[in-house]
Parts: structure tokens; sequence; C-alpha cells
């Protein structure tokens, strides 16, 4: 069934409020999943902070085309069916949901997807991004290194005082 324009252009206004706000967008052929699974992977977006969309690709291509950052970004390779995972938050969630959903489910396939700079991602950046750690992830990485220091001196410091107090048992003893 056709959709009325008032409908398209109210599509079009959000898939470029989305896009435009988006660290990462990442699209998959989904051809063969059935409605329980495209709800299961909805929910598994939703917990991770990302937006699944379906909508029709020329309607993705008028909004990127009102986005100064995606104007000149290649699109020949939206076609055939496609869901759209959208992340405002963090650039590799979208590539992680996608790759751990198509897991376990062989019918969904990576194609690309899109950066924030308006770059295009080939499907093994995709997957390349999806193996990579999480934003925090990251952080919690980076904090353990800077601790690291820290938590060593405090066990040299403690190693050396038990072996203090071991050798004044000694000699009391």
């Amino acid at each position: 069934m056709a959709i009325s324009k008032d409908k398209k252009n109210t599509l079009v206004a959000d898939l470029t409020e989305l896009l435009g706000n988006a660290k990462a967008t990442v699209y998959a052929k989904y051809q063969g999943l059935t409605v329980a699974e495209l709800q299961e992977l909805r929910k598994n977006a939703r917990a991770a902070g990302v937006k699944i969309k379906v909508v029709k690709n020329r309607l993705v291509r008028v909004a990127m085309g009102q986005i100064a950052v995606y104007k000149d970004t290649d699109t020949t390779g939206l076609t055939g069916q496609l869901l759209y995972a959208v992340s405002n938050d963090d650039e590799v969630a979208p590539a992680k949901v996608l790759a751990e959903f198509a897991k376990k489910h062989q019918a969904l396939n990576l194609v690309g997807g899109f950066s924030d700079l308006g770059k295009n991602l080939s499907e093994d950046e995709v997957k390349a991004l999806a193996n990579m750690p999480s934003k925090n992830e990251l952080i919690a990485q980076v904090v353990a290194q800077l601790l690291s220091p820290v938590t060593d001196s405090v066990s040299a410091l403690s190693g050396g005082l038990s072996g203090i107090l071991s050798g004044l048992e000694a000699h009391a003893n």
C-alpha cells in the first residue's frame, strides 16, 4: 500500500533528524527474518541505545541529501530490503548489535554503513567496528592502565611491610 506524501515528508523529516545526530549508521539485509526475530533485534538494539529503522532506501537517500555531511556520500549500496541501525551516542554500538544478532540469525547480513563524517563504511569495516571494544570498555582499559603504577606501588609497599613484619617477628622469637 502506498503511503501519502504527508507521511513520506514526516518520515524524511524524522530520518533527517535521526541521521543528522547519528554517530554511526549501519545497514543490513534482513530478508528471511521473521517478525519475532525482528522484535528480538529491536529489543537488543534498544538495550544498547541503538534505534532500528526499516524504511525505503529512497527515503533514506532523500534524508541524507538534506544533511550537509551526507550530501556527497555515495548511496549506491542502498539496494534491496535493508534495515538501518543508528546510534547517537556510540560509534561502535550499531555494528556490535547487528553483528551479534547476525551470529545467531543467518538471514541478517551486514552490508555497510556511514560514519558521522559522511564516510562510507564497507562490510569489512563494519565487521571490524563490531569487533572493537565499546566506548565504556575502552575507558575502563585506559583507567586501568593509568592506575596500574599506583596499584603496583601499593602492592610493593604492602609486600615490603609484610616482609619487615615477618623479620621482626622472627627476631622477637
